[in-house]
């Protein structure tokens, strides 16, 4: 349960980062709910992953879905770019956050 845990925390935080770039874009009641459930379901998420994972392999997943997603939105829906080297690197911290499962 924590694996799922820590994906859905994953998932939340990469909403609340779209939230805080709705934020920052405008500033309004709705773009800051958006912001702040984003980052709180994000977090109780990582909680509940961490009492069953170990803290550094939590955080170091949920760090990597949510910096992988965000590039990911920021390609798919912002038109940032596509650079061959960035999508390295993004596989780079996935195949961190793989090797991470596959050793605990």
């Amino acid at each position: 349960m924590g694996w799922l845990y820590v994906v859905l925390a994953g998932g939340f935080e990469v909403l609340g980062v779209i939230g805080l770039n709705k934020v920052s874009q405008k500033k309004s009641f709705m773009t800051f709910l958006f912001l702040i459930l984003g980052f709180a379901c994000s977090f109780s998420l990582l909680s509940l992953a961490m009492e069953t994972l170990s803290m550094g392999t939590a955080y170091a997943v949920w760090t990597g879905i949510g910096t992988v997603g965000g590039v990911l939105v920021g390609m798919l829906v912002y038109g940032e770019s596509r650079d061959w080297k960035r999508i390295l690197f993004m596989a780079m911290v996935l195949s961190a956050a793989i090797g991470l499962k596959l050793i605990s």
